[in-house]
C-alpha cells in the first residue's frame, strides 16, 4: 500500500473530495465536508473511522492497525503492508459511516453511492 493506492481508492467513492487542510502533505479524504480517511505527512498509514471505541480496540488487539494519533480512540490508523481487499474494505467502511451521518438533505445532494 501506498498514498498513491489509498488515494486512486477513495477517488472512487462518489462525492469524495481531497484536500490538505493543515498544509504540509497530508491528505484528508472527506465526503460533505467530514473526513473518513487521512494520510499524514510522516507517518506511514492511513487513518480510518471505526464504528464504535469498541471495534477500534479489537482491531488493535488483533493487530489489525494502531491507535491513530491525534484522531478520536474510533479511529484506527492502518499499516501500509495491509492486503490490498482489506485496506479497501475498511476505507469503504469508513466513507459509508461518514456518508450515512451527514444530514438527510446534505446526504441527498451527493452522488448516488450503492448501499450494502
Amino acid at each position: 500500500m501506498s498514498r498513491e493506492t489509498i488515494n486512486s481508492i477513495c477517488a472512487t467513492f462518489p462525492g469524495a473530495e481531497v484536500s490538505d487542510p493543515w498544509g504540509g502533505g497530508h491528505d484528508a479524504w472527506k465526503i460533505g465536508g467530514k473526513m473518513f480517511a487521512s494520510i499524514g505527512a510522516t507517518t506511514s498509514g492511513v487513518a480510518v473511522k471505526t464504528d464504535s471505541v469498541e471495534t477500534s480496540a479489537m482491531l488493535i488487539e488483533m493487530g489489525v492497525g494502531t491507535k491513530a494519533p491525534y484522531f478520536h480512540r474510533s479511529w484506527i490508523l492502518l499499516p501500509w503492508d495491509m492486503e490490498p481487499g482489506e485496506l479497501r474494505e475498511r476505507l469503504l467502511q469508513s466513507y459509508r459511516l461518514i456518508r450515512q451521518g451527514l444530514p438527510k438533505k446534505r446526504q441527498a445532494e451527493l452522488p448516488d453511492f450503492p448501499s450494502g
